[in-house]
């Protein structure tokens, strides 16, 4: 039996019975983020001046959240960090973009890539070297 729970350890966790807060009671009941969704490998950054300190409404996990932005991270990476499920993720930081807190940036879309004939032609290319 262990005698630590694994991951990293929060206010939200009591080793006995587990998480004492489910993720639904974090986001308010809210499913969604406000505005548009996020990609999971979309990349995230807090400006250097972003301060959710004194900000009311703010839940320690937004402040964590801020704090893991201050380099660029990806949604996924983020989840995995709080130990939370993306979904969750998700919607703080909707919360934290509406604020300004953080500025998200989505991967380009199938619409910027080359054309996979390019492509091709750049691999026949190497190859013939």
């Amino acid at each position: 039996m262990r005698t630590e729970s694994p991951g990293p350890q929060h206010e939200w966790l009591d080793d006995a019975a587990g998480p004492v807060v489910r993720p639904y009671t974090l986001t308010g009941g809210r499913v969604r983020p406000p505005g548009a969704g996020f990609d999971l490998v979309a990349f995230v950054l807090a400006p250097p001046a972003a301060d959710p300190a004194g900000l009311p409404g703010l839940q320690p996990e937004h402040r964590r959240l801020v704090e893991l932005a201050r380099q660029p991270v990806a949604v996924a990476d983020l989840a995995v960090d709080l130990d939370l499920a993306v979904g969750v993720v998700r919607v703080l930081l909707g919360d934290l973009l509406d604020r300004g807190l953080v500025a998200v940036h989505q991967p380009p879309t199938a619409a910027h890539l080359p054309d996979d004939n390019i492509l091709k032609a750049v691999v026949s290319g190497l190859r013939a070297l």
